[in-house]
């Protein structure tokens, strides 16, 4: 049942107009045709684009849109049948601010255009804590390289964990090489001054973690 029901979901996604399933081939062999026209060719405008990386259901991505409606989101990631929820709420609510975009996260700067993204949230990802995993952390030099060339001089970066570890690795990093860090918060349920998209919204999983009294974190920064 559990095969037939992401078979189902892959199907669907594939019929929504704001979900893009590029192959590797076209990204990496090929000139991305999307790359540095999305808000011209798919939302029409010229509103500031944030993206989420390794979006999961798309939980961030929607609320993010329903808050801010001048901006444009798009949900980036591998796993198709888990942003299929967020794909279909879409859908559902004939929202036109919010995309879904299913590829590597490794391949961002070959998908995004130089200055052209405004904003970048990071939500929940896997710490990666074994050192093996260490290139798979999604702060680590090499990843924000990439999220440097895509983002406009302006640009931030969010990252909302509740994994302490990656909380205290990615302020190291960031304080060590000379990085901007706009707010740091490692409670931010507890400690007042939290952004309120960080506070007012939260992901089924997020609920979960703070029904345990386990504390999120959240830093803001600027890549220099």
């Amino acid at each position: 049942m559990g095969s037939k029901n992401k078979q189902k979901r892959f199907n669907e996604n594939a019929t929504f107009p704001h979900v893009f399933q590029p192959t590797r081939e076209e990204i990496v062999e090929e000139e991305y045709k999307m790359k540095g026209n999305l808000n011209k060719a798919f939302f029409k405008n010229d509103n500031p684009l944030v993206l989420e990386l390794g979006c999961g259901k798309g939980e961030y991505s929607v609320a993010l849109a329903k808050k801010f409606p001048n901006k444009n989101f798009i949900g980036i990631d591998l796993k198709g049948a888990r942003f299929f929820f967020g794909a279909k709420e879409v859908d559902n609510a004939k929202m036109e601010n919010v995309a879904f975009l299913r590829a590597q996260i490794e391949l961002i700067d070959k998908i995004f255009a130089k200055n052209e993204v405004d904003e970048i949230w990071i939500t929940f990802p896997d710490p990666q804590i074994k050192y093996k995993r260490t290139k798979h952390r999604m702060t680590t030099e090499p990843f924000l390289a990439r999220y440097k060339t895509i983002l406009k001089e302006t640009g931030t970066v969010n990252l909302k964990t509740d994994s302490e570890f990656m909380h205290g690795y990615t302020l190291g990093l960031l304080h060590g090489a000379g990085h901007e860090v706009l707010y740091s918060n490692h409670d931010i349920y507890r400690q007042e001054g939290a952004p309120e998209e960080v506070i007012e919204i939260q992901t089924y999983y997020e609920s979960q973690y703070l029904a345990v009294d386990k504390a999120i974190t959240f830093i803001k920064f600027k890549i220099k």
